[in-house]
């Protein structure tokens, strides 16, 4: 690992923890040279997914959109960011968990709208209203109705 400070070629771990997501290692390192500390993060590398988008375009998945879509839905809501971080981390999990090189845009969005139901009712709908491109009032009050059932 090359120093970000000085650009020696060599540094040294001098400790190694999983990271607060589990999913990645935290590397503490020393440079040889200047002995400056800097942390670094091992992630797994994933195979790359593609999405199928509704008009059977196909374009590489993005964990930012999915989180820009989260976030839309719970603006102004009573969500932590923490919250939406875990939530688009389990969503996340699921859809690299089923091991398909295609996912089409259908199952991330269910798979979402199934966990922001849980999580909060009006990020839920605001959800479901873009996502399923609610034409008219009659559409959004039948979703409605569904939820208070």
């Amino acid at each position: 690992m090359k120093c970000p400070f000085c650009s020696h070629e060599n540094t040294r771990v001098i400790d190694s923890r999983p990271a607060e997501d589990n999913n990645s290692i935290r590397r503490r390192r020393v440079c040889d040279e200047c002995g400056k500390r800097f942390t670094t993060y091992e992630k797994i590398e994933t195979i790359p997914l593609i999405v199928i988008k509704k008009d059977n375009n196909r374009e590489a998945y993005d964990r930012c959109k999915i989180e820009g879509g989260v976030l839309r839905a719970c603006h102004k809501r009573p969500v932590s960011a923490q919250q939406i971080t875990s939530l688009v981390d389990e969503v996340e999990n699921e859809i690299f968990n089923m091991g398909d090189k295609e996912i089409p845009s259908e199952v991330i969005g269910e798979l979402l709208m199934n966990k922001l139901k849980s999580l909060d009712a009006v990020a839920y709908v605001r959800f479901a209203s873009v996502y399923r491109e609610f034409k008219d009032v009659n559409t959004f009050m039948d979703e409605l109705k569904k939820m208070l059932q």
